[in-house]
């Protein structure tokens, strides 16, 4: 309610005078980095709201720093492309049978799933079937392929929390309830990202010109993309005098893999544990895989290159189903082609370089895109952990 104040007891809150909250248990489940990041701030958020809350389910190292327990490695759900899902489903289907039974066999507040929709909803589903709350951080793109989903997240989720305005319009067409909550990483990363300080920060040279290149989470997307930034990295060189590179792996088996890569294709580059964002900021110009990473690289206010590559079938089907005409969240955000997106046979080392130099040389006298950045920054600065959690609390107590 608004204008309302909430004062907390050792059991729970008061609300306008009211006891709303005891003890909670919420289920959460993260598929992959960025729902990691989003599901630990979030129960920060929380935990303010119930800070005798128990968190478990799946989710990641930052979770898990909030005291989060995950009953299976987040990086068991981190799989992606329609046909690279069917070696693993039948592991996917036995983790998700557990986490249902888990929610049944307690009694839990609300099940959340953040983003890793084609795993979360049908179990939010089931769950809701069997009167538990059920709430969805992340909105699936349904908005671009795969239209018809809204029938089945309709009667999955009481809650849908989306991360950009646009998302609304096709909840409301649909009697969805839903909240634009904005994008933790917008709230995270300063309106303003010094390239100088991000380069002290790794320990690198000042004056060089250092690209950031970045092949993706997982062993998929690396494995297929990771050769050919290798072969574009050898391209760029022909092109800019002195240009270095800057790898972030996101953890010590894509460190592992990405080296290998590199030693095969005769390439050096500076390699880093964790630390992307310190890395997008540090770049001259940013080579990245499509997904969270361009969002990111737009907040750091950094020229880009979108790349991605699936296997054929997998691109097959998804080209018949997309029905948006872009896929990188700054094109999609700003309605209109912000930056470069090669994507599949387009994705080949000298086109690569030449969009990548050109789009570093031209950034610097583009006014207008350094503009449009910067008001999608402040757009999607709403301090979403906390709008989130607020949303969820006044979910909880309608209930």
């Amino acid at each position: 309610m608004a204008g309302s104040k909430e004062t907390p007891i050792s059991s729970g809150f008061f609300y306008e005078g009211e006891m709303y909250s005891m003890q909670k248990r919420f289920v959460m489940v993260a598929g992959e980095a960025s729902g990691d990041i989003l599901g630990a701030n979030l129960i920060e958020h929380l935990q303010q709201r119930f800070p005798d809350a128990i968190f478990e389910g799946i989710g990641g190292p930052l979770m898990i720093e909030k005291g989060f327990h995950s009953l299976f490695p987040m990086e068991r759900l981190s799989v992606m492309g329609l046909v690279e899902v069917l070696g693993r489903l039948r592991e996917l289907l036995g983790i998700r049978k557990s986490i249902m039974n888990h929610c049944l066999e307690r009694d839990v507040t609300a099940f959340i799933g953040i983003d890793s929709p084609d795993f979360n909803l049908p179990l939010a589903r089931k769950l809701r079937q069997k009167g538990l709350k059920t709430i969805h951080y992340v909105s699936p793109s349904v908005w671009a392929w795969r239209q018809k989903r809204i029938f089945k997240i309709k009667q999955s989720v009481d809650l849908m929390l989306t991360l950009f305005p646009f998302e609304l319009d096709i909840y409301q067409q649909h009697q969805v309830p839903a909240v634009c909550v904005g994008h933790t990483l917008a709230d995270e990363v300063p309106l303003e990202s010094s390239k100088q300080l991000a380069r002290e920060r790794l320990g690198v040279s000042v004056e060089d010109n250092w690209f950031a290149i970045l092949p993706g989470s997982r062993g998929g997307e690396v494995s297929r993309l990771m050769p050919i930034f290798a072969e574009t990295m050898k391209v760029i060189q022909q092109q800019v005098n002195g240009a270095k590179f800057l790898i972030p792996a996101a953890n010590q088996e894509r460190r592992v893999q990405i080296e290998a890569i590199l030693r095969d294709t005769g390439v050096q580059a500076t390699v880093v544990d964790g630390q992307s964002r310190t890395v997008m900021t540090a770049g001259e110009a940013i080579l990245l895989a499509s997904g969270t990473a361009a969002l990111e690289a737009m907040l750091v206010k950094r020229p880009m290159v979108v790349a991605y590559r699936f296997t054929k079938l997998t691109y097959a089907i998804m080209k018949r189903m997309i029905k948006v005409p872009y896929v990188s969240l700054p094109n999609l955000l700003a309605h209109k082609r912000l930056v470069p997106e090669l994507l599949q046979d387009e994705a080949t080392p000298v086109k690569l370089a030449n969009a990548l130099v050109g789009e570093w040389h031209d950034y610097a006298q583009d006014a207008d895109m350094q503009k449009t950045f910067l008001e999608l920054h402040k757009m999607l600065r709403k301090n979403a952990g906390e709008e989130a959690a607020r949303a969820i609390a006044k979910e909880i107590r309608n209930g």
